[in-house]
């Protein structure tokens, strides 16, 4: 068990005045993959690597300290919309909504309290899987109606994290949950930059300088953003207008609506080619974010991360999909006669 971590996150109280809960879940293969009920957050994830290493390829933070001071969601559960609603406001059957605006003058994440801010239920938990559950009131942040959510964490024996999503409404609502985990596979805790990345998608999203969609889709297609044929994440950083607008890449994908969604849509694979992610999942959209902004931000260790440490690999809805009805994907708003079902799986290779 990773004790270390397990005390420096129960040792203080979160906001309500009680210590954080710690979950650990293990494998027949030695693999280890830690949670925490604030934020649903997934703290660590730790591989047995042949000849005795063992290598974490998640940041994150030591203390609950740390995970106050920290604005980059990191490893935490974000609804109940993730990525950007423009201007925090949306319209459903005819009715104007506005709602927590948290990052220049748009909702990020399901606002300045979101659900990466909350402590979770632990409803379910066994040897490899952990279920924690949410109850979002009518308003909250905003947002219409009362729903109800669960993510579901189950560690197999084939060294896959899957991340399954449940959620119901008594009213039409966006719904649109991700995990914000941060990878970094490497050995020597270098940058995310040296890493080989494949992404199987034709299209992303252009944006603002706030990060709002500009309403069309590009192709990727000779530009830093083809990501089809692997390459290192570093090779056309910063090629393009739209990358130097947010100092790298933190762009929305998306995939094929024809696709089989059984296969892998994206591959991650370590400088050293000893660890292999695969992403697996029924969401219509990835985005990729390389750390632009994680300069400062706090790590284990008690220092503090640098630019580009890790990259997010957040599968969701388009940003903005409440205001963008046109995309070619699934509706992001739940109704109440309907069920919120979708599922992540990244698979490790070791």
């Amino acid at each position: 068990m990773n004790e270390t971590l397990e005390s420096t996150i129960t040792q203080h109280a979160f906001s309500d005045g009680m210590p954080a809960k710690f979950i650990e879940l293990k494998n027949s293969y030695g693999m280890t993959v830690s949670f925490m009920d604030i934020g649903a957050t997934w703290l660590s994830c730790r591989l047995p690597l042949s000849g005795g290493e063992i290598r974490e390829v998640l940041l994150g933070v030591g203390s609950i300290a740390q995970f106050n001071q920290h604005t980059s969601f990191m490893g935490s559960t974000v609804g109940r919309y993730a990525n950007r609603i423009a201007n925090g406001q949306f319209t459903i059957s005819g009715k104007r909504y506005s709602v927590s605006r948290n990052q220049a003058g748009n909702c990020l994440h399901g606002g300045s309290q979101g659900f990466d801010k909350r402590r979770w239920e632990v409803l379910n938990q066994s040897r490899q899987q952990v279920t924690f559950a949410l109850d979002s009131p009518d308003g909250d942040q905003g947002f219409p109606g009362n729903l109800c959510v669960s993510v579901t964490y189950t560690l197999t024996d084939t060294n896959q994290v899957e991340v399954t999503y449940l959620a119901r409404t008594d009213k039409a609502t966006p719904v649109g949950l991700t995990n914000h985990a941060y990878f970094n596979l490497s050995a020597q805790n270098r940058d995310c930059l040296t890493h080989q990345l494949k992404i199987d998608a034709d299209y992303y999203v252009p944006t603002n300088d706030k990060g709002i969609p500009l309403g069309e889709l590009s192709d990727v297609s000779e530009t830093g953003f083809d990501f089809r044929t692997s390459k290192q994440i570093g090779d056309d950083l910063l090629k393009d207008k739209q990358q130097c607008i947010a100092h790298g890449y933190d762009h929305c994908y998306l995939f094929d609506p024809k696709r089989v969604v059984s296969k892998p849509v994206l591959t991650l694979v370590a400088p050293d080619n000893l660890v292999t992610l695969s992403i697996i999942t029924n969401k219509p959209a990835i985005q990729l974010y390389t750390g632009n902004w994680l300069e400062g931000e706090p790590n284990r260790e008690g220092g503090s991360y640098d630019q580009y440490a890790g990259v997010a690999l957040e599968t969701q809805f388009l940003p903005d999909s409440p205001n963008q009805r046109e995309w070619n994907q699934p509706s992001c708003i739940l109704e109440p006669e309907n069920y919120y079902r979708y599922q992540t799986i990244f698979g490790f290779d070791f």
